[in-house]
């Protein structure tokens, strides 16, 4: 793992941060290899029970570093890389089975705005930005963006957003469901911070179920589904933590959980 990314772990925390705050983080083929690595380090690390994905300096990351080399060559295949590259990370943020917070500070652009929105809880700082930049350089969108946009967003809006290519702000963010919450800018990493902490306090394995019902539920018809919840339910009832949650529920006092 390079200086591009940093990654720093304690009391179940894993904090994940992009770290080229003189491009705003534009991902670079360096930067990218070492967040591939970071994710799977927390992801198989059992020390680690929830994670925190943000930006150093001014952005959470302007997308795909132009400036650093991105060839304009009919040549060079474009879906390769991203097969190679970024496809894999967003699989791994979304199947990892621990809760990953992104916390966007400042702006969050092309596929930079993929990674933020592959998070399960969406932060954003007041000053935070969005853009889908692809159609400005006859691009597609990517990074998931065209499975993300329009289930949180609808399809309408998630068409407008690719189309237009129209920078929204993190309150504007919030209003169309493409954000949880936003914070002060100046609060942003301790609210992120606080709420990792909580997380990884909890029933670490349930949330890892948990994503793996909601990752099925698009392709999935109702009975199906209900049969996947079923089929989860089943593991999670027989973990550690089901039985102490009901113990202290049971014995009115706060639940001890173990993540397993």
């Amino acid at each position: 793992m390079t200086e591009s990314v940093l990654y720093h772990a304690s009391e179940g925390v894993a904090t994940i941060t992009l770290n080229r705050p003189e491009v705003l983080n534009a991902l670079s083929r360096d930067m990218l290899e070492s967040l591939r690595e970071a994710v799977e380090r927390a992801a198989q690390d059992a020390t680690v029970r929830a994670v925190v994905l943000t930006g150093a300096g001014r952005g959470f990351s302007s997308g795909s570093d132009l400036g650093g080399g991105m060839p304009a060559d009919p040549v060079i295949d474009l879906g390769d890389s991203l097969r190679e590259r970024l496809n894999p990370i967003i699989l791994a943020l979304r199947s990892m089975p621990k809760p990953i917070i992104t916390a966007v500070n400042g702006v969050a652009a092309g596929g930079g705005m993929g990674i933020a929105l592959a998070g399960d809880a969406v932060l954003a700082g007041k000053s935070a930005s969005f853009l889908q930049a692809f159609s400005r350089i006859g691009l597609v969108p990517d990074c998931g963006s065209t499975y993300f946009l329009p289930r949180y967003v609808g399809d309408m809006r998630a068409r407008a957003l690719a189309i237009l290519a129209e920078k929204i702000d993190a309150d504007e963010a919030q209003r169309i469901g493409m954000v949880w919450k936003v914070y002060p800018d100046d609060a942003l990493q301790a609210d992120a911070a606080r709420m990792a902490k909580h997380l990884a306090n909890m029933p670490t394995m349930a949330y890892g179920l948990t994503k793996q019902a909601l990752n099925a539920s698009g392709g999935n018809d109702l009975a199906t589904q209900l049969e996947w919840e079923a089929a989860l339910q089943s593991r999670a009832g027989r973990t550690e933590d089901f039985r102490e949650g009901v113990n202290a529920f049971v014995g009115k006092r706060s639940p001890q959980f173990k993540g397993c």
